[in-house]
This record gives structure tokens, C-alpha cells and sequence, in this order.
């Protein structure tokens, strides 16, 4: 493949990179976007979204259709390419974006790579992901109002997922595979104040259930033991940590020990001319709206780098 200049290349295709594309392409900069797997990122994982501005509800593939129409309509060259190395050229200011199938050079590069949700491996477990798994109990726990729930997990982010769920649900079980938790003290005497609150102990899931394609309950087993049960849900959140793909571009954009990208609310990095945006990026809230502000900050910034 012949090498292809452009102002801007954005790696990945979810809320920030696409956000991010748009707004380069107003400002009349030439972009490609490049996507290793699904156009749209996690949100295609959820089949409701009722908490974006303007949509009452909608589908996440009905959000990152609607995002990769704008993007294309305003001129974007969208490609499905893993990209596995950004380089710096001699000149110190333009880049090599390489991909599996050849290489691209650009004058500025957003780094929009997103996280994968760290998943338990059990069968079952990503045939019912939107089908009665979840990740987000902000974007997926009013859908189990007074209905039973399962959290997987002990640290921070499942007593923070089971907190809130406590609010709606009927009842939530939190499953650890450890005889303790390793979240706050706090989030933990917050819980065992609410009678709807479950603690199973030393225990794993094997096997997510279903019945007509929709999660009925999962099959855990005591780590000591071996004993196996089932135990009835009507929806699991699995908190058991998210995985940064960054490791690639560690040597233009500083990682924390975690492996997230270390940059801060402005979106750059020490190298100039390269910026990130999104989940990838290490933050605090990581929702969808957050995402889009990423890809607009992280835009306007590339804007301003070039225009110097």
C-alpha cells in the first residue's frame, strides 16, 4: 500500500475518536480513522442508552451509526486496520502511523484506543452481553429495577457498582472468589447496611444460565469446596477490572502503572503533536459523555498544534 499523508489520524472508533474526527473535519483538516475491530467501541455492547443528551433512548449501535454517518458525510476516510506502531519521522513533525496492512504518515495523531472490559471466561458469559450482562450500573441499573442482580467482584469499582444498584434493586448479590474484599472500608459499611445486600464469600462463577437467549441466573462454586449451586438473577454486572490496550504506544505517550495513558484534562502528552482521548486515558468517570468532551478537547488541541 502506498504511504497516505493526512493532517490527522484517529485510532479508534469509539465516542472519542469519532467525536474527535468530526471535529477536526469542521475545522478543515483531513482525517483518517482507523478501527481495529467495531466501528462505535463499548457502547455496541449496550442495547439501551437513556442517559445521552438528546436521545430519550437508543441502541448503542444506533448511536455509532448515527456518529460513523456524520463522520463519513463530513469527508473522514474510515478504514478497518489494526494499528500496531506510531513512529516519529526524522523531520520531527510528521508521524508514521503503521497498520497490519501497510502505513499512513500524518502531521498530528489521537490516540483513542478505548479499554476492554476484563471478562470472567466462563461459557455463556459473551453470548448474553447485553442480554443480561453488564458492565456500568450507571448506564444498565435502572433496566433491573426491583429485579435480582449480581455483582461479581470485590474492589472498588464492584462495592461502587453494588452501591448503586442497592438503590433500585431488589435484591444484589456480591460474589468475590476471595474470603475478603479488597475496596474501601467505606463502600463495604455502606452495604452491610442495606437488608437487600448479599455477600457470597471464597466463590466463583463457572457458567452463565439462559433461557430464550436472556440471562436466568449463573452456577458459582465455593473455592474451598468445590460445591456447586445455581443461584437465580435477573441480570449480572461483571467489575472485575478494565484492560487498556496502550502498551503499543508507550514510547510517544507516557503511561501510569495501571496502563493507562498519563495524560490530563487538556489530552496531551509529552510527545508534540500527539494527543489521546476517551477510556484510554487515565480519569476517573468514564462514560460516554466523557468520551465525546475527550474527542473534543483532544481535537481542537491537534487543531491549535498545527495551525502554530
Amino acid at each position: 500500500m502506498d504511504t497516505v499523508n493526512y493532517d490527522i489520524i484517529v485510532v479508534g472508533s469509539g465516542p472519542a475518536g469519532l467525536t474527535a474526527a468530526i471535529y477536526a473535519l469542521r475545522a478543515g483538516k483531513s482525517v483518517l480513522v482507523l478501527e481495529k475491530s467495531a466501528f462505535g467501541g463499548q457502547i455496541t455492547h449496550s442495547p439501551k442508552i437513556e442517559n445521552y443528551p438528546g436521545e430519550m433512548q437508543i441502541s448503542g449501535n444506533e448511536l455509532a451509526d448515527k456518529m460513523v454517518d456524520q463522520v463519513l458525510s463530513l469527508g473522514a476516510d474510515v478504514n478497518l486496520e489494526e494499528v500496531l506502531d506510531v513512529q516519529l519521522l526524522e523531520d520531527g513533525k510528521r508521524k508514521r502511523v503503521v497498520t497490519e496492512y501497510g502505513e499512513y504518515t500524518c502531521r498530528s495523531v489521537i490516540l483513542a484506543t478505548g479499554v476492554k472490559h476484563r471478562l470472567l471466561g466462563v461459557p455463556g458469559e459473551e453470548a448474553l452481553i447485553g442480554n443480561g450482562v453488564s458492565f456500568c450500573a450507571v448506564c444498565d441499573g435502572a433496566f433491573y429495577k426491583d429485579r435480582e442482580v449480581a455483582v461479581i467482584g470485590g474492589g472498588n469499582s464492584a462495592l461502587q457498582e453494588a452501591v448503586l444498584l442497592s438503590e433500585s434493586c431488589s435484591k444484589v448479590t456480591i460474589i468475590q472468589n476471595l474470603d475478603y474484599f479488597t475496596g474501601e472500608a467505606r463502600l463495604l459499611e455502606t452495604l452491610r447496611t442495606r437488608k437487600n445486600v448479599e455477600f457470597i464469600m471464597g466463590t466463583t462463577v463457572s457458567e452463565m444460565l439462559s433461557k430464550d437467549g436472556e440471562l436466568c441466573g449463573i452456577r458459582i462454586v465455593r473455592t474451598n469446596t468445590g460445591e456447586q449451586r445455581e443461584l437465580h438473577c435477573d441480570g449480572v454486572f461483571v467489575a472485575i477490572g478494565l484492560i487498556p490496550a496502550n502498551t503499543a504506544f508507550a514510547a510517544i505517550a507516557k503511561l501510569n502503572d495501571w496502563g493507562y495513558f498519563d495524560a490530563s484534562e487538556e489530552c496531551t502528552t509529552q510527545t508534540a503533536g500527539i494527543f489521546v482521548a476517551g477510556d484510554c486515558r487515565a480519569k476517573k468517570i468514564r462514560q460516554i459523555t466523557t468520551a465525546v468532551a475527550d474527542g473534543a478537547t483532544a481535537a481542537l488541541a491537534a487543531c491549535q498544534y498545527l495551525d502554530e
